[in-house]
């Protein structure tokens, strides 16, 4: 396992996270444990989880494994989110102190600790204003129930907004960003990375296979069946089966990974995660698993180091399609000189 700073802090992770949404879900507690178990083993620190996934339950899971492994719990980063709706009330969602202020301290009850070191907002939240947002996180670091705090899914506008107010107020910065990002889907290239890296945050990327698909487990016009996301439910949302297959795109970088994975003896999963691991920004990769297994043979991508040929074939292969202006290539090409086209 290999480690790098949690983004712009002086917190130290693993390049390599356990992704936990699948706890009391596809993973009962005995599954959980043995996960969690598995992961620590490995040299794995960063563990993340959000108040939303199975309800609570998740968080409560990993506060039963962490109330039996003290010794373990001085090792791990643990990363939760808040900002979804927890119940039917006005009230029970968004980023308002009101809420946040309820969700976190929920939180910290089901994880069983006291202080949790990343958390992250959920997503953007259109209706609080942001300075009340950003002002409950940073009185939250002050008063210690949190060190660290960072955003998932924003856009580039709104993770530099919030950048600068937080700069503007004097309050605490924060240090990364949890978005999706794998060779499949790199539209976040255009603004979100750029900005990402402009003020130093940490990329800690989610759905690093495409919901299975850079496994190699699906085939070409071929109805996935058996006991895999696609296979119990092929109209799901942005994995879905029918709209990624009619894609030759989707087929064309599969298979260059897959030629990848032939030259280095390794999985296409190992392949599609070490090529995530070695973009710009990335500072972890958050792996989820149904099994110790499937865990087992993701982890083993630390070990996977792409050459500079193979990481430059397979980022020209699954380049996004983008429009010419303002981001295609003619446009990039005007702007490294100075000046745009009329």
């Amino acid at each position: 396992m290999r480690y790098r700073t949690l983004g712009n802090s002086g917190a130290v992770v693993s390049t390599y996270a356990l992704g936990t949404m699948t706890f009391g879900a596809e993973a009962d507690e005995e599954m959980a444990n043995a996960l969690l178990d598995t992961y620590v083993g490995a040299g794995g620190t960063l563990v993340d989880t959000a108040d939303v996934y199975s309800s609570g339950t998740s968080e409560e899971m990993i506060g039963s494994w962490l109330a039996s492994h003290p010794t373990e719990r001085k090792q791990i980063v643990l990363a939760t989110k808040g900002r979804f709706a927890m119940g039917d009330g006005p009230n029970d969602r968004g980023t308002s102190r009101r809420h946040l202020h309820r969700a976190l301290d929920d939180s910290l009850r089901r994880l069983g600790t006291e202080h949790i070191d990343l958390y992250q907002l959920h997503a953007w939240d259109p209706l609080t204003p942001l300075e009340e947002t950003l002002r409950f996180l940073d009185d939250a670091i002050r008063s210690g129930k949190i060190s660290y705090y960072g955003f998932s899914n924003f856009l580039g506008w709104q993770l530099t907004k919030a950048v600068h107010v937080a700069k503007a107020l004097g309050f605490t910065a924060p240090v990364t960003l949890q978005p999706q990002y794998n060779l499949l889907v790199r539209e976040i290239e255009s603004e979100i990375v750029p900005a990402a890296l402009d003020a130093g945050l940490g990329l800690l990327p989610w759905s690093p296979l495409g919901g299975g698909w850079l496994s190699g487990k699906y085939q070409r016009d071929t109805d996935p069946i058996g006991a895999t996301r696609l296979g119990e439910d092929p109209a799901r949302g942005m994995e879905a089966w029918a709209p990624r297959n009619k894609k030759e795109r989707t087929w064309r970088i599969i298979d260059a990974v897959a030629e990848v994975a032939t030259e280095f003896g390794a999985t296409s999963a190992q392949v599609s995660l070490a090529w995530l691991e070695a973009q710009p920004g990335v500072t972890s990769v958050i792996l989820g698993a149904r099994s110790v297994e499937q865990l087992t043979e993701n982890l083993s991508a630390a070990h996977v180091q792409l050459s500079a040929d193979q990481l430059d074939r397979l980022g020209a292969l699954s380049s996004p399609v983008v429009s010419d202006y303002p981001y295609g290539e003619a446009a990039v090409a005007q702007r490294s000189r100075g000046r745009l086209p009329d």
